[in-house]
């Protein structure tokens, strides 16, 4: 017998996975092991004959074979059902459940345990994946499951999977009005009026901006269905957590207590809690069932802990803008305009000479000016000076209920009567969103996102800094951000770490412990009033505790750097620490002009979105992921996404990154950034940029640090073929092209590099840039290599690449002896007899690999000093001795010593 286990007080979840359970494992029956909530106890009353269901006590456990628990994972939720779970005839315990954290104490053979809203979900997908259909009768039960528990794809722990479970089981017939009916029966006449007694006693506390809310409710006996009466209570008194417990009498004496809790309070996680006191759920919905106990402590003490949980609102020095870009009232609308298209922003805040706020101009104010003609009018004849402000501590609620009272976009951040900041409609949709979009499950953090265990729960969450990270990094890492975050903090600033090292992170193993060779790091002190050499001061700071490492300064970008070589700790590692900073391009493929700002502008200035991502290392909100871009979201769809429509245009590099990106990772480039960049590239602009500018940078010294990465990577060959579907080979000369004659000859190149450059005494990234630009015609090439800025040593060798090939392509075919070939190819080095060797036929390239790989090594029988002793004056005809005796050698004329010297005397007077 195989049986189906749903836990006591089934719910439709339990009930509904169980029922698909039974078409995965044909002939399993179902059993609820004690009771269930009113809505499925109701709907069982109907319905019971469509389902494989059996009463416990008609099972004779020693025909039992295999037990399916779901949507638990606790033995005492089994009621007396557990006991079965220590047959020793059990072949099997399976366990299906979406509860993640839950420390187990089943000792189940296999488990399926993943972040969904409902168990039922898990079950859909393997029912899909089998081509099983359903009846409309469980297609019905099976999605009530998933509705009750996601209140229908609302809750927050509510997946995609979810959805798509949904549509399956609608296509497979689920019944609408039944799921209608039952999804939402409303309350019987008990909790009906229990609901008018929790309303006349409910107890309240505001705390930080959220409504907390509390009652106990005693009944003669226990009370099903309160998880609908707390449900109604949130939604008529519009709190965000209520505990609705209830004391009830189990005869002999003894009470029993009942607690429900509910939260939609961001970040709060009841399901740690309730497990505390041996409960259990969801993060926004859990329970608990005890005896024998002092139910207002236990009520105190959950109470306690949602108080801790609930988090302090963002304020505005979280949210603000900073520093702000500010204009004088006489400066004139056609000029404030070309600001707000430079820095796209869609305001302006307007100060006097004194630095007083005196107005605020919009993008739209700006606009209608114009559109009148006036575009030579000063801003204060436009400007809105009936301003609202607020101050660094201004509370999120407030600063929301201020733009919707009064319908304002932007709200400036005044301190001490100084401009220090400013709030957008944009800056609180965003929290707002990112709030609306974090787990509550304190189980997971983005560290863990990326396991198949819980791809699904890929949320922005608030990480346990102290565990995650330090188990993420090798511990000398660690040591080092813990030194830099604490100098940071000494000076009131915040810091992150920025960029790729938080994407490797991400996407590390659960086991892997990183040392990353390149960090960067990003100092935000404007709430502060930190000045733009923060990330130097910061830099200097750290190099006093480590004073092995080198320090570099680049006042012109605001960053400093710390490098360590051979450290017999940190190794090799190169630390990037700058000011938070924002950049605009004055041409396309210029290096780009910065100004200190703050970390969301700094985040917004980056290339891709999974690039965009930092983490807090500061105490206060230590190990926050700040994402504000959807990188996690794109790391988990394995994209490569761009931030801006313009990026490439401003900055080709980026292309290159890109295509590095996805070839490294195995991503693919998602298709409106994939347009982007064919557009860049087709539009001409970089061959424009070229032709008006001596300097440009990302077509230049750039392009070349991102062409090294690639073709030192052991993935080139795919980057390249990916650059060149793109067209982005253009941006190396608009005629190159990997073409099948190409292709062969970077393979031809490739064996030539093992065969002769075994030790790489060559720097073989540079030797492959070096055989695609020998591709090009004959005229490009050396101009190319210039523009690269390549040493000067493979400048000259492209230049004269096309004379030494006619050379040689002229004279082999007509050389009858060895020491020919010899005479003419050892003029060349190794890299252009590779580069001539690559492009020739294979009669000439053979000539060519016996050169390197037989003559070259060939060497005279005879010396200078053996010349010495037989008797030759020595001079400059030794040279000449020794070259003839090297060049009968090659030609089989001298075979061993005796030949030679027989050969000196009859060629050579004493």
């Amino acid at each position: 017998m195989d049986l189906i286990l749903c836990h006591t007080t089934a719910d439709f979840d339990a009930l509904g996975a169980a029922v698909g359970l039974t078409r995965l494992l044909p002939g399993s029956k179902i059993v609820l092991t004690g009771g269930s909530h009113p809505p499925v106890r109701d709907f069982l009353a109907l319905h019971r004959d469509e389902y494989s269901l059996i009463e416990r006590r008609s099972v004779n456990s020693e025909k039992i074979r295999s037990l399916t628990v779901v949507d638990t994972q606790q033995r005492d939720r089994l009621g007396k059902a557990a006991e079965w779970l220590d047959l020793p005839n059990l072949r099997e315990i399976i366990v299906y459940d979406h509860h993640l954290g839950q420390e187990s104490d089943i000792s189940a053979t296999r488990s399926h345990i993943s972040s969904v809203g409902a168990t039922t979900t898990l079950i859909v997908e393997q029912l899909q994946q089998q081509e099983i259909s359903l009846t409309p009768a469980e297609a019905t039960v099976m999605a009530l499951g998933i509705h009750v528990d996601t209140g229908s794809l609302t809750f927050e722990q509510s997946t995609p999977r979810d959805a798509l479970a949904l549509a399956w089981l609608m296509q497979q017939g689920a019944s609408l009005s039944v799921i209608s009916t039952y999804r939402d029966p409303g309350l019987s006449l008990q909790l009906q009026q229990l609901l008018t007694e929790a309303l006349e006693n409910l107890e309240y506390l505001r705390l930080h901006g959220y409504t907390v809310a509390w009652v106990t409710l005693k009944t003669e006996c226990f009370v099903p269905g309160l998880s609908s009466l707390a449900s109604q209570l949130v939604e008529l008194t519009e709190i965000d957590a209520i505990l609705l417990a209830n004391e009830y009498h189990l005869g002999k004496g003894d009470s029993g207590l009942s607690i429900i809790g509910r939260s939609q309070i961001p970040k709060t996680n009841l399901n740690l809690l309730f497990q505390l006191l041996g409960g259990g759920g969801h993060s926004q919905a859990a329970s608990l069932n005890l005896h024998k106990v002092d139910s207002q402590a236990i009520l105190k003490q959950l109470l306690d802990g949602v108080k801790a949980q609930i988090p302090h609102p963002p304020t505005a020095r979280d949210l603000m803008s900073s520093p702000v870009r500010t204009i004088l009232p006489e400066t004139t609308i056609a000029e404030a305009q070309r600001i707000l298209l430079r820095y796209g922003h869609s305001g302006l805040s307007v100060v006097d000479a004194q630095g007083q706020m005196v107005g605020i101009i919009s993008r739209r104010d700006i606009d209608i000016a114009l559109r009148h003609g006036f575009g030579h009018a000063p801003v204060k004849g436009y400007m809105t000076t009936n301003l609202k402000t607020i101050t660094p501590d201004t509370t999120l609620p407030q600063i929301e209920a201020l733009m919707v009272t009064y319908d304002i976009g932007r709200l400036p951040v005044l301190e001490n009567g100084q401009l220090v900041g400013i709030v957008s409609r944009t800056d609180v949709l965003r929290e707002l969103h990112q709030n609306s979009a974090v787990s509550g499950s304190g189980a997971f953090s983005p560290f863990q996102v990326l396991s198949p265990e819980s791809q699904s729960s890929f949320r922005n969450q608030h990480l346990g800094l102290s565990f995650e990270l330090q188990n993420k990094l090798a511990p000398q890492l660690w040591q080092l951000l813990t030194k830099a975050s604490a100098e940071a903090e000494k000076r009131g600033w915040h810091l992150y770490l920025v960029g790729g090292a938080v994407r490797d992170l991400l996407l590390a193993q659960a086991a892997d412990t990183l040392m990353i060779k390149d960090i960067d790091l990003v100092v935000d002190g404007f709430h502060k009033s930190a000045d733009v050499g923060a990330g130097v001061e910061l830099a200097k700071a750290l190099q006093q505790l480590y004073p092995a490492a080198r320090l570099e300064i680049h006042g012109a970008f605001q960053t400093a750097a710390l490098l360590w070589h051979k450290d017999p700790e940190l190794d090799c590692l190169w630390v990037d620490i700058a000011t938070a900073r924002t950049e605009f391009y004055p041409y396309p493929a210029a290096n780009p002009e910065v100004e200190a700002s703050s970390i969301r502008q700094d985040l917004y200035r980056r290339d891709f979105t999974i690039n965009a991502l930092a983490l807090r290392l500061t105490s206060h909100g230590a190990g926050e992921l700040l994402d504000f871009f959807g990188g996690l979201l794109d790391l988990q769809a394995k994209q490569i996404r761009v931030l801006h429509a313009n990026s490439f245009i401003e900055d080709p590099t980026r292309i290159y990154r890109g295509v590095r990106f996805a070839v490294r990772f195995g991503f693919q480039i998602e298709p409106q950034t994939e347009e982007f960049i064919r557009y860049a590239i087709n539009s001409g602009v970089y061959d424009r940029t070229a032709q008006e500018n001596s300097r440009t940078p990302a077509l230049q010294t750039r392009l070349k640090t991102e062409l090294k990465h690639i073709l030192e990577a052991p993935y080139w060959k795919s980057a390249l073929q990916l650059l060149d579907n793109l067209g982005a080979l253009q941006c190396i000369h608009p005629t190159l092209k990997l073409d099948v004659e190409l292709l062969r000859q970077l393979r031809l190149l490739e064996r030539c590099l093992r065969r002769f450059d075994a030790e790489q005494t060559l720097i073989h990234w540079q030797t492959r840039l070096e055989a695609l630009i020998a591709h090009l015609a004959p005229q490009y090439r050396a101009k190319v290599a210039q523009n690269l800025q390549l040493q000067e040593d493979s400048i000259a060798r492209l230049k004269n690449l096309a004379q030494s090939f006619t050379q040689v392509m002229e004279s082999l075919p007509t050389f009858q002896h060895p020491s020919q070939v010899v005479q003419l190819l050892r003029q060349y080095d190794l890299p252009m007899l590779i580069l001539i060797a690559v492009q020739s036929p294979r009669e000439i390239r053979h000539q060519i690999w016996k050169y390197l790989t037989v003559w070259a090594n060939v060497q005279p029988l005879l010396n200078g000093n053996d010349l010495k002793k037989l008797g030759y004056k020595p001079g400059p005809q030794y040279r000449q001795i020794l070259d003839d005796l090297l060049a009968a050698t090659l030609d089989g004329v001298i075979k061993d010593r005796l030949d030679a010297e027989e050969f000196l005397a009859q060629h050579y007077l004493k």
